[in-house]
This record gives structure tokens, C-alpha cells and sequence, in this order.
């Protein structure tokens, strides 16, 4: 979401949105992750049917002098959760996922900021069938390659057969229904699995954005610009999209953009175009709350940011 100018490159003419967890105790986070285990998979842009699961051990922390500390989400063994789907889908007849689709049948995150386990996905081929209901049909499919990415997906619950993620797009543009971030379910079967032990977590009260690698956290930032009361930074988990330099946006300076995966809750499209994509970018005026809902950041921040991977979790407090 850009700011008071034309601001917030979304990928090309998305017109993007402008712009913080504090590290998890590591007996909450593992709290969390066993609830969400146990408390089963139900369908609602994320829910889940349920299943007993074995209590993860707690994870070990290392803490270095000047920083705090939090757990990377310890991998949990697969319950069985939904029965094993083979059949063969034809992917191109289903809508795609990419930043501009707005697909109803997806679910809108109901459990926005539980971190999520420490795995991403890319789809295998063309791309993966996605669902709702892994008991229906599929009803979108997420592709191996997007020009502007959001191919490289978080895990948020893992079973023996499938996994439910993370996805950009939405449900509904904010005029129409819920914008918020969305997830869906996707067979392992279709897609590769990959480590990843890099969460960002920001906090607006604190003013503080902290890159948590490995369970231990260096704060990249203690001030920044977030968005105003009609135009909010979206709260909750989402995740890095792509990471662009845009020339055209001289606000940015030549520093990198990088673009998540949701979208504003008040705006249906920016700057002209029909997305509102949330970023972090650099700006001169980059304290208080200012933007359309981008974090405005110096150019430490964002480029400690630029370095993490497509796929790292994100995940937003009030």
C-alpha cells in the first residue's frame, strides 16, 4: 500500500500497500503448536479436523549477548489427518493462485498469529491442486513459477498426506467480503518440502521488527512508520512474496521493496490497480502512523530484510 504518493510498488502494476510479534516464550509456542495439532482441522481461509498428536519436545534456544530469544518451531511428526487423495487433476482448468487472483472458495486465516512450523513448499510441474475441504474437489491450484513469485509457500499444519499453507491473493477485495490472508490445503504428494528457521516478527506497540534465526532474535529496527487508523497495516502471520527493486517508486531511494503476501483490509486496489499488497520498504518519513499501511523502514532494516528467503513467515502485532 503505498503512501501519500502513488506508493507501494505491488508486483507490476499492483498498486501496492505502504507500510510484529515479539518473540514467543518457548513453552507458548510449543503450547500453540501442540493446540493446533490437537485441536483438528475444520474448514474455514484455515481450519483443521482432529487429530491426537504427540507432544513436540521443547526446542533449545541459544541466546547471544544483546539479544533475546525465541523457539524456532520444532518439526512435529505427521498425524494422519485427512485420507490420502491420488487422484489425478488436470491443474490449468482451476483458478490460479497468484497476488491478483481473489478466489472465494479459499480460506481466510482463522488463527492469525501462531508462527508457523519451520517447513515452506513449492509445488511440483505446472503446479499443485489446492483445496478448501480436502474431502471435496480442489478449487484453485498454486503454480511452480509466478513472475512475481508467491510460489514459495509456509507450512501451518502438517499431516502424513497433506499440508496447509499459507497462499497470496484473497477471498474477497475489503468492499466485498473478508481480504484477509489466506490458506489452503495441498497433498505432499505435489509439492517439495524445504527447511526454514527464519521468522520476522513486528511489533507496532514497541515499535520494534526482530529477525529470529534459529530461535535467537537480532532487532533490525526500534522505530518505523506504520499505517493509519483508515488505512491499517493487516496484523497476523503472512509471508515474504517477492523482494523487487522498483526505479519507478523514487521513494524507495533504489532500495529493495519486499512484498508479503496479504493484502490491506481497507483498500480493494492502489495507485490504480486492483491489489493493495502490504510491503516493507524504505521512505524518508518513516515514524508513526503514516503510510497505507506499509512498514516504512531505514536501510539497515530492509536490507537485512532483502537477504531472507522468498517464503520466510511474517507474522504482525498490534
Amino acid at each position: 500500500m503505498g503512501d501519500a504518493e502513488p506508493h507501494v510498488a505491488a508486483p507490476v502494476q499492483a498498486g501496492g500497500s505502504a507500510s510484529g510479534p515479539r518473540a514467543r516464550r518457548a513453552a507458548a509456542i510449543v503450547a500453540a503448536i501442540a493446540l493446533i495439532l490437537v485441536a483438528g482441522l475444520a474448514t474455514a481461509w484455515m481450519l483443521r479436523p482432529a487429530e491426537p498428536a504427540a507432544s513436540a519436545p521443547s526446542p533449545t534456544t541459544v541466546v547471544t549477548p544483546g539479544s533475546r530469544s525465541s523457539p524456532t518451531p520444532t518439526p512435529t511428526p505427521p498425524h494422519a489427518g485427512f485420507a490420502v487423495n491420488t487422484t489425478t487433476y488436470e491443474v490449468i482448468g482451476l483458478p490460479q493462485v497468484n497476488v491478483f487472483a481473489v478466489i472465494p472458495a479459499l480460506l481466510v486465516d482463522d488463527d492469525p498469529f501462531t508462527v508457523p512450523t519451520a517447513e515452506t513448499v513449492v509445488a511440483h510441474g505446472r503446479g499443485a491442486p489446492v483445496w478448501a475441504d480436502p474431502t471435496g474437489e480442489p478449487v484453485a491450484y498454486l503454480p511452480r513459477e509466478f513472475p512475481y513469485d508467491g510460489t514459495t509457500v509456509p507450512v501451518i499444519e502438517k499431516q502424513e498426506h497433506w499440508v496447509r499453507v499459507l497462499l497470496v491473493g484473497r477471498q474477497a477485495v475489503p468492499s466485498k467480503g473478508d481480504p484477509g490472508q489466506v490458506t489452503g490445503w495441498i497433498r505432499l504428494q505435489d509439492v517439495d518440502l524445504a527447511p526454514v528457521d527464519t521468522v520476522v516478527e513486528v511489533s507496532i506497540t514497541d515499535r520494534t521488527v526482530d529477525v529470529l534465526r534459529g530461535g535467537v532474535a537480532e532487532r533490525i529496527a526500534t522505530d518505523f512508520a506504520w499505517g493509519t487508523e483508515t488505512t491499517p497495516t493487516p496484523l497476523g502471520r503472512s509471508f515474504i512474496m517477492t523482494t523487487q527493486v522498483v526505479p519507478e517508486y523514487w521513494y524507495t531511494r533504489g532500495h529493495p521493496i519486499i512484498y508479503l503476501s496479504v493484502q490491506s483490509p481497507t483498500l480493494d486496489g492502489f495507485g490504480g490497480a486492483d491489489v493493495a499488497v502490504t510491503a516493507f520498504h524504505y521512505h524518508d518519513e518513516r515514524s508513526g502512523p503514516i503510510s497505507n499501511g506499509c512498514i516504512r523502514l531505514d536501510p539497515a532494516a530492509i536490507a537485512a530484510l532483502a537477504d531472507l528467503p522468498l517464503g520466510t513467515p511474517v507474522v504482525i502485532t498490534p
